[in-house]
């Protein structure tokens, strides 16, 4: 099965790497560009809808596939699901996206069609989180079909808007992303699980691939085509984590996404400090922040690519102890990305420029242990 999933991932970066110079032409040929203005990096109007090289690698490598080891895909009946999940609520997160990268619809209606995406993995397809592991023990929460269900729907909607809101710099959303998608490969070799290997392999591969055209200087943008797209696939993929019995704890999913949930976090609580509407767009996000301490764009994307990878580490650290009961290992993650956020969004000002608890605590500690050295 390993040369399958290899095979699999070459061939969608190849598709994605011919696909994408189509998508490219097609952009400019309908209007589907990005013009420049003050809250922008680029300068020059560059195409969009990248999203669709990205979609279309992924679906015909996977159909491809499909008569090549359908027993495999269709093995049982909840991944059968996952799969049709992914390609029926992919398409219309995809059409949605490509209509506001041409057209730029107003949030509320992006956001219906989101809600609209996310019912037909629950309803459609009885993808739900219906119990969670709680850490520090083996006992699993049950969820009420009443509870699962709206939180099912909050948490890809939500997930998915969380990469459509890093989308700012040249290959970021997409680096991202490919690396929570690696993490996830890793957790299903790690859990045995050879369908969400192949769909992550897939993934994978049409990420490199329009990576080739997207990383700084960029030649096409992927538009709300693709951070959406990416976006709701790694909302259903990672609530995989939910329901892998003795296996991780919810806390594994927030891991595996770290880097946009927590600018999306931080930025709420930046806007609620400034007394801004939450969804106002502001340029005080990681990148923006980053950019501002004076590393260049490229520097910038690399440094979070470190950052996401580090997630990625903790939640395949986390993966691994849960699954050995390794509780004290649960407690040191979960440290561990709690003072490196607060430290982090302090050193980088993505919170407040003067409101550093902790550095000032630091700090203190500092002073006083020089004055005793005295």
């Amino acid at each position: 099965m390993i040369i399958v999933y290899v095979l699999g991932g070459l061939l969608a970066l190849l598709l994605a790497t011919g696909l994408t110079p189509l998508v490219k032409k097609l952009a400019f040929k309908v209007g589907a560009v990005d013009v420049p203005n003050a809250r922008k990096v680029h300068t020059r109007i560059m195409p969009r809808m990248g999203g669709l090289g990205i979609y279309g690698a992924f679906v015909l490598s996977l159909v491809a596939l499909m008569f090549v080891i359908p027993d495999t895909l269709f093995g049982s009946v909840r991944d059968a699901n996952l799969i049709k999940s992914l390609l029926a609520g992919g398409t219309i997160i995809v059409i949605i996206g490509a209509l506001d990268d041409r057209f730029e619809l107003s949030a509320k209606v992006k956001l219906v069609g989101q809600i609209i995406a996310a019912c037909v993995v629950v309803f459609g397809f009885d993808l739900t989180v219906n119990f969670v592991n709680v850490p520090f023990g083996d006992q699993y929460l049950n969820i009420d079909n009443w509870i699962a269900i709206p939180l099912t729907i909050f948490w890809i909607v939500g997930v998915t808007n969380a990469i459509n809101l890093i989308d700012g710099l040249d290959g970021l959303a997409a680096g991202v992303s490919g690396i929570s998608i690696a993490t996830l490969l890793v957790m299903a070799v790690i859990m045995g699980n050879p369908v969400v290997i192949l769909l992550c392999a897939l993934l994978l591969g049409s990420i490199i691939g329009f990576l080739f055209f997207n990383f700084h200087p960029a030649r096409i943008f992927m538009g709300d085509s693709g951070s959406l797209f990416l976006g709701f696939s790694l909302a259903v993929l990672s609530m995989l984590g939910f329901k892998q019995v003795a296996i991780v704890s919810f806390i594994t999913p927030l891991l595996i996404i770290g880097v946009p949930l927590s600018d999306t976090f931080f930025a709420i609580i930046r806007r609620w400090l400034q007394k801004k509407p939450i969804f106002a767009p502001d340029k005080g996000h990681l990148h923006h922040c980053l950019r501002e301490l004076g590393f260049s764009h490229r520097k910038t994307v690399l440094i979070i690519y470190g950052i996401a990878s580090f997630f990625g580490i903790l939640a395949i650290i986390q993966s691994i102890a849960a699954s050995h009961d390794a509780n004290w290992v649960t407690f040191v993650v979960i440290c561990v990305m709690i003072v490196s956020l607060q430290l982090g969004a302090e050193v980088i000002g993505i919170v407040s420029k003067t409101r550093r608890p902790m550095l000032d605590m630091l700090h203190r500690l500092r002073v006083k242990a020089h004055s005793r050295s005295e």
